[in-house]
């Protein structure tokens, strides 16, 4: 395998299996299991990874994209040398900073200051180069006051504060972040994306696996789909996140809502069906302008036998724009119209007049609640596209440049007091 000057990572041909409900036995339980288990071994093999190969070169900020399931951490954990693969080859160029799933990489049993040095020396830093970045990494993590407790007693969003601190400012050539970022808060999250943009312009390599896809194409010049453990596509990131996207529309459209499998709740209720009706003609639609009244329908069902007694039910429709970042959320009880049912079907309307969406596509996630407790919840429920509307009526509809909500307002200049 070849890895030329401007190569970061090459991957050739790398696999990665798994054998499915192996536990270590004991002393000659484990010798009589492994020796009648030769036949089942194939049929027991889950591959994580399949024949994924790539070049990442030196100074690229790659985005890591796909479903859950689809190896995007296994990869991860190879490329961090934290497991090796069964197949295949992987050539690192430099000194690696990983930042994966939350509570690795540091010993709880030890303050936050311990950590740094520790998680320095590991990098091969000596404690004179460590000492030279402490007070950056413990500015840029805002843990100050905290910075002598073990981390044992941090909490998850303290804990990813300093862990990207230490891994982003320890002078790695290839840092590695994980979706653990989804759990700091938002200003946060974009103080990380800076910092790793000062990486990348410095000539090193950043990966980085994300679900924000608006994050993605935020920071990330490319970007790699993963697909049931192979790697389906490798270039720009507008090509791959749209790819994506669109995959995941036809699997949608494939599979009739009430036989998706994606959901979560407790199951004695199912959303089955999602509508939008244009309220101008009365049709069905999936495509709607700017500014026209629309109406969503969501139906549901009980799933027992037998008339279920009263319960108070709640749907909410969280919306998400093209990017994969969330837009706004229509809820009943949130809107003051609570309702109770004691009926096994059941179909909530909500009226948006006017429709407040900018241009683009929208993705719904919905949620159903009876009494309170989520009966059913479903990813992707529902998509539908918003054309260019004059939502004011202004002759001046958005570009399309960005897909937010429009609000009401009210503009003019001010003349005394609080008249305009």
């Amino acid at each position: 395998m070849t890895v030329s000057a401007y190569d970061a990572i090459v991957a050739k041909e790398v696999s990665k299996e798994f054998q499915l409900g192996q536990a270590r036995a004991p002393g000659m339980g484990r010798y009589m299991r492994n020796l009648f288990a030769a036949d089942s071994r194939e049929e027991n093999a889950f591959w994580a990874l399949r024949d994924v190969s790539f070049n990442i070169e030196k100074g690229q900020a790659v985005g890591i994209i796909g479903n859950n399931g689809a190896g995007k951490s296994t990869l991860l954990k190879i490329l961090s040398r934290i497991m090796e693969p069964t197949t295949g080859r992987i050539e690192v160029v430099g000194r690696v900073s990983s930042l994966l799933e939350v509570g690795t990489g540091f010993h709880p049993e030890l303050t936050g200051r311990e950590n740094i040095f520790l998680n320095g020396t590991i990098m091969g830093m000596t404690r004179a180069e460590v000492k030279a970045k402490f007070d950056q990494i413990v500015e840029f993590s805002g843990l100050g006051k905290f910075i002598d407790t073990p981390v044992k007693r941090y909490s998850s969003g303290m804990y990813v504060r300093l862990a990207f601190a230490v891994g982003a400012h320890l002078n790695p050539d290839i840092l590695i972040i994980d979706e653990v970022l989804a759990v700091g808060d938002a200003d946060f999250q974009k103080k990380c994306l800076g910092k790793m943009d000062e990486i990348v312009k410095h000539g090193r390599t950043v990966l980085f696996v994300s679900h924000n896809l608006g994050a993605v194409k935020a920071f990330c010049t490319k970007a790699m789909l993963l697909r049931s453990g192979r790697l389906e596509m490798f270039d720009d990131r507008d090509k791959v996140v749209g790819s994506y996207l669109a995959g995941l529309a036809e699997k949608d459209a494939v599979i009739g809502l009430e036989e998706r499998t994606n959901r979560e709740g407790n199951g004695q209720f199912l959303i089955v069906r999602i509508r939008m009706i244009s309220m101008s003609d009365g049709l069905e639609t999936t495509t709607v302008t700017s500014g026209s009244p629309v109406r969503f329908e969501i139906t549901y069902k009980h799933q027992a036998s037998g008339k279920p007694s009263s319960y108070e039910v709640e749907a909410g429709l969280a919306i998400y724009n093209g990017d994969n970042q969330f837009v706004t959320a229509l809820n009943n009880r949130m809107a003051g119209a609570p309702f109770k049912h004691d009926t096994s079907t059941g179909t909530l309307v909500c009226e948006l007049e006017p429709l407040p969406f900018m241009y683009g596509e929208f993705s719904v996630l919905a949620t159903l609640k009876v009494n309170k407790e989520i009966a059913d919840s479903v990813e992707h429920a529902f998509r539908f596209t918003v054309l260019r509307g004059d939502f004011y009526g202004s002759g001046y509809p958005n570009d399309g440049s960005r897909q937010g909500v429009y609000v009401p307002q009210k503009w003019g200049i001010k003349k005394s007091g609080n008249d305009f």
